[in-house]
């Protein structure tokens, strides 16, 4: 590799970008599983030597692709959420902003959604070094049922959780304490919320609705707004189109 005229600091932060440049490009074509460090040295014009330099093993290099995807999906939807609290929308629109946000990452990047959202890497475990950025994409959404809690935009549910509670107590603390009746279980219903999104999102990204929903993008939209539905919160869709007015995302890549 030619560094003729690259300062030693320029280097150390060209490297690692340029190992996981190629390491994304990878997850494309062979998936997690077929990541190793010859094939991503290969890809980046980079001796295997250099490689181990930023990333000794494997593991730590998926940790780090693991970082930057939740990192970068949840940095799109705080930056919907800003834009859209900026033109006062209510609770269900910025939910509709996030949410859509998070779809235009996942579709644009979707060996990065495999990668975090997809089946489990065969002997790789998770560190806790990713358990601060996997928390940004929940966490986006709490602040969003939070602010429709505190602003009385939800809907009193019809059922309420049975029996003792259900969450952890990270759980609570992260949302900010377990709110009065009648919203007392809103942070289980969050859950729900949260989960149904993300299966959302595997039934889009790996093509399992494509077959049966003629327009993917107004149907996300209006399933977020039938999944908001459980925490009394309303999205606002457009009576006529189904939509607020999003346009469709590239809904080609098919796995099947």
């Amino acid at each position: 590799m030619d560094v003729s005229g690259t300062s030693a600091t320029d280097e150390n932060t060209r490297r690692p970008e340029a190992v996981k440049a190629a390491a994304r490009q990878l997850l494309l074509e062979l998936g997690a599983a077929g990541l190793t460090l010859e094939a991503v040295a290969a890809g980046s014009g980079l001796a295997v030597t250099e490689v181990e330099a930023v990333f000794p093993d494997r593991d730590g290099l998926l940790t780090a692709l693991i970082i930057d995807a939740y990192d970068e999906s949840a940095a799109a939807m705080e930056r919907a959420d800003r834009a859209a609290q900026e033109a006062k929308a209510s609770a269900g629109a910025r939910l509709l902003a996030v949410t859509r946000a998070l779809r235009a990452w996942s579709f644009a990047n979707t060996g990065e959604f495999t990668l975090i959202y997809g089946s489990p890497v065969p002997g790789y475990h998770a560190p806790q070094d990713t358990v601060a950025s996997a928390a940004r994409t929940p966490a986006v959404l709490a602040g969003i049922v939070r602010s429709a809690l505190e602003a009385g935009e939800l809907t009193p549910p019809r059922r309420t959780v049975p029996g003792p509670p259900l969450l952890l107590p990270e759980a609570v603390e992260a949302f900010g304490g377990v709110p009065g009746a009648p919203f007392s279980d809103v942070i289980e219903r969050g859950i729900v919320l949260w989960s149904s999104m993300i299966g959302l999102l595997v039934f889009q990204v790996f093509s399992r609705t494509h077959d049966s929903v003629r327009d993917e993008s107004a149907y996300f939209d209006f399933a977020i707004a039938v999944a908001a539905e459980g925490i009394g919160l309303e999205v606002p869709l457009d009576e006529d189109t189904g939509t607020t007015g999003t346009t469709e995302q590239n809904d080609t890549t098919h796995t099947d």
